[in-house]
């Protein structure tokens, strides 16, 4: 496995290329590297993105200029893609591609099988988050890990020492936007809109206005009485933008190889801007000179985009959210003094030496973000005292702050430094004659072994007959790599003398042997012929597989019932009414053990669920605990990561382990990676039907497999601590534009979950279900009390005997009880109405 090492010197400075005039405006400002995507299997389906020959062309540029590439297939995979998906990862080792990023670990394992020389990344779509998820990683192959952007600098310390002692690189975003929720825990797109997160196709709903809204609950969990929680802020979930660039110097002492730019979606002059900036930085901080941060560099920063900055999780920074507004800040010009109705004009008083020129745009706020009026300057004004008068489309009130959101000045500068000479790779050129014939062989450095290349060309110089050429002037010609990648740096001329050429035949030459340099380099940075055709092999003999893998499907099974819950009560009341199982999500070990001994009686089994997110402190809390929580009669844990997977198998090795929903479990591939730990695990709520079906025939009987068929989905996992002055007794609620509430809820660690609007109810297709050999269906009581989990286990148990009898016709009957029940009304979800894209 190639190893990924922050060696002594700066860390990778590692940009987006959302386009082919982004990744040469990165490229000329200065990245190591660029991350970009196809225009399949890529999270960011908006972009521009790359067609198969742009990427082919991409590739080879990028290796011309000794920067490296890494190709993006971060997205989960459908069973039916996987063959298509193996038949890609071939076509970007035969291409060049330096790493894939992937999120997807059925994808993971089918590069392993198919590409084991392709570097892969773990994508921040994985959601890697503590030391046993790095661990897990580098078992897995993984030569890089993008770790959650919610970690601190102190935890991603403690985790660097077992990552480099495997050789797994830290890669870490330094720059651009930020999720509210963990990366690849996020639904909230696909169930309001059907457009998943996890297929490059979000909607951003984060940047859309809410209202907080809180109530008393009915015996079902539901809300009494709503009420608005005062507050002027209406965007309540959106982050500002991240930017380390303040304290870059300490994460250049931090053992972390790679700096990430956020920003496929961001123009050519954003990117230019940007990291030649970081580059800048990373330049001077690399001399080991004292380094202080630059206020124009970091104001050309706020100019090029910026929803206010902060340093984000990473760094500490308690500045995460701007609820004010969701959109670009751009940089403070001052304040409207007057309006002049006549002339159309305001009078801004400037904030500092920042003045407007023709061809800026301007951004007149309020403290209503629908009022903003956004506006050009069309002409040079005037200061006067400090101020200058501005056209605006429509009156603005005094007081209003006006914003530069479009810096004409930046957009030139960025330009300048798209136009720069790119770098060009330096050959040690050594030229010897043989009978006349000069034969040259240069030496590069292109990041791997050293690279050799000799040319004899058909070249024969004759003697001279008067007029020889001197070595000057042979120099002068070989020296001339103008327009290419290439530059000379050394030349070792050994001359004899006395020769003569048409210095147009010298020039041949040179061109022909720069032409084979570029062959070389470009060959050097693919794989051999054989390597090659041994991996089409396997290619072949994967995609062969996967074929054969969607076969007859496994038998059909009436499914048991498992309840989500997270009071004692509740446990009682769903095993009391036929649950199997209950996962428990408390924080307490004794309401675990009287919880266990309530299960014990009714023959069924506890599990005790762990938060979706299980960073390295409640690790540490949590795994002692379970050796003598099993003996008292807890069975098993769910979890959301592989990580605190091997945690809890570690620690009681005798405890059964339970996949929940955030395992992102799509394809037949992530489930025999799960295989090996996992008891069951949870299909991914956002399968359709079909999805479903394909994954349970081809991934057989382990693991076992369960269905989220009733509750309001957990749609969001975030830091965010929206819900924490709020009684945990209480309805807690956001409520959009369309009057849809969407629950609140917070973990033992105070993270704030957010779940649909409606439920999931897929009692009227549990003859699908069944028939489809799904070991277990769940419900989500979770918030929902007693009543909830008693009387819902109770349907859905109605239902499966119903099912057994053949008797389907009592599922409509049951579907309107599930409806008295439910928060927020009822859908079949991505099961019945499928998935965009």
């Amino acid at each position: 496995m190639p190893h990924d090492h922050h060696g002594s010197g700066s860390p990778e400075l590692l940009a987006p290329a959302g386009s082919p005039e982004a990744l040469s405006a990165a490229v000329a400002a200065g990245a190591d590297a660029v991350y970009l995507s196809g225009r399949r299997f890529g999270a960011r389906h908006f972009a521009a993105n790359f067609s198969d020959e742009e990427l082919r062309s991409a590739v080879d540029y990028v290796h011309l200029h000794g920067v490296r590439v890494y190709v993006t297939v971060n997205i989960l995979v459908r069973e039916a893609e996987l063959p298509d998906v193996a038949r890609y990862l071939l076509w970007l080792y035969e291409t060049g591609a330096d790493a894939v990023l992937v999120q997807d670990a059925g994808v993971a394992s089918l590069a392993r099988e198919v590409v084991p020389d392709l570097p892969i990344h773990a994508s921040t779509q994985m959601t890697v988050h503590n030391r046993e998820g790095v661990i897990r990683a580098a078992r897995e192959g993984f030569s890089r890990v993008v770790l959650a952007r919610e970690l601190t600098l102190p935890e991603i310390e403690g985790i660097a020492g077992e990552a480099e002692a495997r050789g797994v690189g830290i890669e870490v975003f330094a720059h651009g936007a930020l999720c509210y929720c963990y990366s690849g825990q996020c639904l909230l797109s696909s169930v309001i809109g059907g457009r998943s997160g996890n297929r490059g196709m979000c909607a951003q709903p984060c940047r859309k206005p809410y209202r907080l809204v809180t109530a008393g609950k009915d015996d079902y969990g539901r809300p009494k009485d709503l009420r608005t929680v005062p507050g002027r802020d209406r965007y309540l979930l959106s982050t500002r933008d991240l930017a380390v660039y303040p304290s870059l110097d300490r994460l250049v002492r931090a053992p972390v190889a790679s700096l990430k730019i956020e920003g496929r979606m961001r123009s050519p002059e954003y990117v230019a801007t940007v990291v030649s900036i970081y580059r800048h930085a990373l330049d001077a901080i690399a001399t080991g000179e004292a380094w202080s941060p630059s206020s124009e560099e970091m104001r050309d920063l706020a100019l090029a985009f910026n929803r206010e900055f902060t340093e984000g999780y990473l760094l500490g920074a308690s500045d995460i959210m701007a609820r004010d507004r969701p959109g670009n800040r751009g940089v403070l010009l001052g304040t409207v003094t007057g309006y002049d109705s006549r002339r159309e004009e305001a009078t801004v008083r400037l904030a500092g030496a920042l003045v407007p020129r023709p061809g800026d745009g301007l951004a007149f706020c309020t403290d209503d973000p629908d009022g903003d009026l956004g506006a050009v300057v069309r002409s040079t004004p005037t200061v006067r005292h400090a101020a200058v008068r501005l056209s605006v489309p429509a009156p603005v009130g005094e007081g209003a702050r006006v914003f530069l959101t479009k810096s004409a000045d930046l957009e030139e500068r960025a330009k300048q430094v798209m136009a720069k000479p790119l770098p060009q790779l330096a050959i040690d050129l050594t030229v010897t004659w043989e009978d006349g014939t000069p034969c040259l062989e240069g030496l590069l450095q292109t990041g791997g072994e050293p690279l050799r290349v000799r040319y004899r060309p058909d070249l024969r110089m004759e003697p001279a007959r008067n007029r020889p050429l001197t070595g000057e002037q042979i120099a002068e010609q070989l020296e001339k790599t103008g327009g290419t990648p290439f530059t000379v740096r050394n030349l070792d001329l050994r001359y004899p003398g006395g020769l003569f050429t048409p210095l147009g035949e010298l020039n041949r030459v040179r061109r022909s042997f720069l032409e084979r340099v570029e062959e070389a380099v470009l060959a050097a940075r693919r794989p051999d012929p054989d390597a090659v055709q041994a991996a089409r092999f396997r290619a072949e003999t994967a995609v062969s597989g996967l074929t054969r893998a969607a076969g007859p499907g496994r038998e059909p099974r009436l499914p048991s019932v498992a309840v989500y819950t997270d009071t004692l009560e509740g446990a009682g009341a769903a095993v009391r009414a036929g649950a199997r199982t209950v996962y428990i999500e408390v924080a307490t070990p004794e309401i675990l053990e009287a919880a266990a001994a309530v299960c014990r009686e009714a023959n069924a089994d506890l599990v005790w669920k762990w938060p979706s997110i299980t960073r390295q402190g409640f690790l540490d809390t949590a795994a002692p605990l379970l050796p003598s929580l099993y003996d008292a009669g807890v069975r098993g844990v769910m979890v959301s990561g592989t990580g605190a997977a091997d945690a809890v198998r570690r620690a009681e090795p005798r405890l059964d382990l339970y996949g929940a929903a955030g395992l992102n479990v799509w394809n037949h591939r992530t489930a025999a990676e799960l295989a090996p730990l996992f008891l069951r695990c949870t299909a991914s709520p956002e399968l359709p039907a079909a999805d479903l079906a394909g994954l349970a025939a081809a991934v057989g009987d382990a693991p076992l497999l369960e269905v989220l068929v009733q509750g309001n989905i957990e749609a969001m996992v975030t830091e965010d601590r929206l819900a924490a002055a709020f009684e945990a007794d209480r309805f807690l609620g956001l409520e959009d534009q369309r009057k849809r509430v969407f629950p609140l809820r917070r973990d033992g660690e105070g993270r704030t979950y957010i779940a649909n609007a409606v439920e999931t109810s897929l009692i009227d297709h549990l003859p699908d279900i069944a028939a489809m050999g799904i070991d277990a269906v769940a419900i989500d009581a979770r918030g929902r009390g007693e009543h909830y989990a008693g009387e819902m286990t109770a349907l859905y148990r109605e239902g499966l005997e119903a099912v057994g009898r053949s008797d389907a016709g009592v599922l409509p009957a049951l579907k309107d009880e599930v409806k008295r029940r439910a928060l927020g009304g009822i859908t079949g979800g991505h099961f019945t109405r499928g998935l965009s894209g």
